[in-house]
């Protein structure tokens, strides 16, 4: 005859040895599971007697090993975290709700129900109320009350907290000891059986045997029987992996449980379990919960877990059922609170409505109907926001700003599938007739076969048709899209020939708007490497300091073969560093020169030290050709604010260093066309612009300077 209760107990006994020694989670504990309950009840209905039910466990054992073995379990990657912790708050509510009334000693119904409808037709809401109408234990609530109580103060005091004696066990010790002291006592505190464990006692060995139930294996060849296995297997694989991922959030060491050996764990165990008479096991969020709770740091704490239950239902259950019902509802109803923190729903509802909405839809229908149904909920709800975000949102746009004039880029996903189709044609719609793009798939590893189909049409047709430039970039040779660039990537002869002085500085102030606003353009280097690798056009000279905080390139955010770069500390004018930019401006026909200084600059700060110290800077140094540095930064050195240099706080003396350094980027920029007849020539007839600019080293933007604005008394300084 079948006994729902010990059917239970043999699999928690299941999920603990069985379960616990081939599952690689170290905080996960498997056994009966409420979510499975209609299942249960439904199946044995359906195949007409328990043994073959038993048969269908198994078979629906064999199904999950399968699954494991193929590495199903990497399904839960794709879980939505927003349903994971509505799960994990659901179940907190639940705990909290079901428990009040055993906590007070109303146990009409079963310890686990996890369901809104209970199966005396009453709700989870309609039991609380008779619990206020007066129907409670007077001996069961003072239990209850007080390991409540216990296991408040206990997780509150620092010395208990971490003490190696957990608190539930001293709960279930005081309720123990409760019992048997109003016992003493009788009257109305007396604690009878029904508010008692009830573990199904056996007279010996032999009689604990006949509570075990095997299969009907004349089923084998029934189809019916393989049908409720698999409803069994998807069920219970989708429970387990869930609350794998729940309990893993929980973890506070965050460790990973590989989910694919997972579903290896529980297939083996419902394997045993169908064998022997048990119910169905999965990972159980209520278990795993309460054993993270309770300190458990490795899955010795599963396996001692499925110990117990056998020592208990073998040998001790006369003992087992002293425990008060009230005092387990104690520890589950504070767990409950745990799982369902105002923490948790403060911080969902901080991460908006695309993380809350599913968060909180996920929570009630597991509230007001049962596990599995809320959790399909919770998935569905989560399912329609991703295909909401991904009609609204899929592809990220961004209007670049390229040497050749202005691109739109269209940075395609990781996965491209149909359903972002409607976007993707909205964006091809919307782009304005004569415009250049750019669609990079350099980062997707799957593109379906109709977008493939809708980027060359597009590419092809619809864009040349309306005068629009399209460029492809990361295609894989498989999709037969061949990559191409059909704008100016980097500098061209074309673009050096078209462009003004003013217009090449406007490209550098835009690049440099792009590096501190976060905004760089995406460059193929390795195309501008081969493109480049026969001739340069640059567009201008960039003199700059060689401080490792100031890569022109970088800052500007230019690509290759777009500048000359020359770099000597101070950024100050030589002879050498001279002739470098009269090649680049007469040779080369660079028509910009930038002098860029930076704040900060060690050599302008090594300058004023030295000076206001009227020190020399080979016997200060030992550097003998520093000299020639020095010399070109000395003349912008306010000889009067160095008197006070001494005097000054670190930051004034730090805007003092930089106001210098601004002056000489000044001097460098006048010196420049003073010392260099050529330069100077191709200044006047408008065919070169020098300018100057101020990078500031903290936050990366640059200050672009004219002469008018100079202070300094640029005087002829030379080499």
């Amino acid at each position: 005859m079948w006994s729902p209760l010990f059917s239970g107990l043999l699999a928690g006994i299941v999920g603990g040895l069985v379960v616990g020694s081939i599952s690689g989670s170290s905080t996960s504990v498997s056994g009966p599971a409420a979510g499975l309950t209609a299942i249960v009840v439904a199946q044995i209905a359906t195949l007409g007697s328990f043994e073959a039910f038993l048969l269908a466990v198994m078979v629906g054992g064999v199904i999950q090993i399968i699954l494991g073995v193929v590495r199903a379990g990497s399904l839960s990657a794709f879980f939505p975290s927003s349903v994971i912790k509505g799960l994990l708050a659901a179940i907190g509510v639940i705990l909290i709700l079901k428990q009040i009334p055993h906590v007070v000693g109303h146990d009409t119904d079963p310890e686990g129900e996890m369901s809104f409808t209970q199966p005396d037709k009453q709700n989870t809401f309609s039991e609380l109320l008779t619990v206020f109408e007066g129907d409670f234990h007077y001996g069961a609530a003072a239990v209850g009350l007080t390991s409540i109580l216990l296991l408040v103060v206990w997780g509150r005091v620092k010395m208990l907290k971490n003490s190696v004696i957990p608190g539930p066990l001293i709960v279930v010790l005081l309720g123990v000891s409760m019992h048997l002291l109003f016992q003493r006592l009788g009257g109305p505190w007396a604690i009878e059986a029904s508010h008692m464990v009830q573990i199904p006692v056996a007279e010996s060995a032999k009689d604990l045997l006949t509570f075990l139930t095997l299969p009907d294996f004349s089923q084998f060849l029934n189809p019916a029987i393989y049908l409720a296995g698999a409803t069994i297997a998807i069920v219970a694989s989708l429970e387990t992996l869930l609350n794998l991922e729940a309990v893993d959030k929980l973890d506070p060491e965050n460790r990973n449980s590989p989910p694919s050996r997972e579903l290896v764990a529980q297939g083996v165990g419902n394997m045993v379990s169908g064998l022997i008479g048990g119910l169905p096991v999965t990972s159980v969020i209520v278990r795993g919960s309460v054993n993270v709770n309770s300190g458990a740091k490795t899955k010795i704490s599963c396996i001692f877990h499925g110990v117990l239950l056998l020592i208990a239902v073998a040998l001790l259950p006369m003992y087992m059922n002293l425990i008060p019902l009230a005092a387990l509802a104690a520890i589950l109803l504070v767990t409950g609170f745990k799982l369902a923190s105002p923490t948790l729903f403060k911080q969902m509802w901080s991460e908006g409505r695309y993380q809350f909405l599913p968060f909180i839809i996920t929570l009630l229908s597991i509230v007001f109907t049962d596990l599995l149904i809320g959790i399909l909920i919770g998935l569905g709800v989560s399912l329609l926001f991703i295909l909401n975000s991904s009609l609204r949102q899929p592809i990220r746009r961004i209007l670049e700003t390229h040497a050749g004039g202005d691109v739109l880029h269209i940075e395609l996903a990781n996965q491209v599938s149909f359903l972002n189709r409607a976007a993707l044609d909205q964006i091809f719609n919307e782009a304005e007739p004569g415009s250049k793009m750019l669609i990079d798939a350099s980062n997707t590893d799957y593109i379906d076969p109709d977008i493939l189909s809708l980027i060359q049409e597009f590419k092809t047709k619809i864009g040349p048709a309306r005068g629009i430039s399209v460029s492809l970039r990361g295609f894989k040779r498989k999709y037969q899209l061949q990559n191409e660039i059909q704008f100016a990537d980097y500098s061209t002869r074309d673009l050096k020939d078209q462009i003004t002085p003013a217009q090449a500085l406007k490209i550098l102030q835009d690049g440099n708007e792009r590096f501190h606003t976060g905004n760089r353009l995406s460059r193929d280097l390795g195309h501008q490497v081969n493109a480049t690798a026969g001739e340069q056009h640059p567009l201008a000279v960039v003199l700059s300091c060689i401080d490792s905080r100031v890569p022109a390139e970088l800052v500007l955010d230019l690509g290759i073969g777009d500048i000359l770069s020359v770099r000597v500390a101070g950024n100050v004018i030589g002879n050498k560093s001279l002739g470098s930019i009269e090649y680049g401006v007469s040779v080369e026909g660079v028509k910009l020169v930038l002098v860029l200084g930076h704040t900060r600059c060690g050599a302008v700060a090594s300058t004023v030290q030295l000076m206001c110290d009227h020190s020399d800077p080979t016997q200060v140094t030992g550097c003998a050709h520093l000299d020639s540095i020095v010399h070109e930064v000395i003349p912008c050195v306010d000889e009067e604010a160095c008197e006070r240099l001494d005097e000054m706080s670190p930051e004034e003396r730090e805007q003092f260093v930089d106001e210098v350094a601004r002056r000489n980027v000044y001097r460098s920029v006048h010196e420049i066309s003073a010392r260099s007849q050529v330069i100077r020539d191709l200044v006047q007839t408008g065919k070169v612009m020098v300018v100057g600019a101020l990078y500031d080293v903290k936050s990366g933007k640059m200050e672009f300077l004219t002469e008018e604005h100079s202070n300094v008394e640029a005087g002829s300084v030379t080499d």
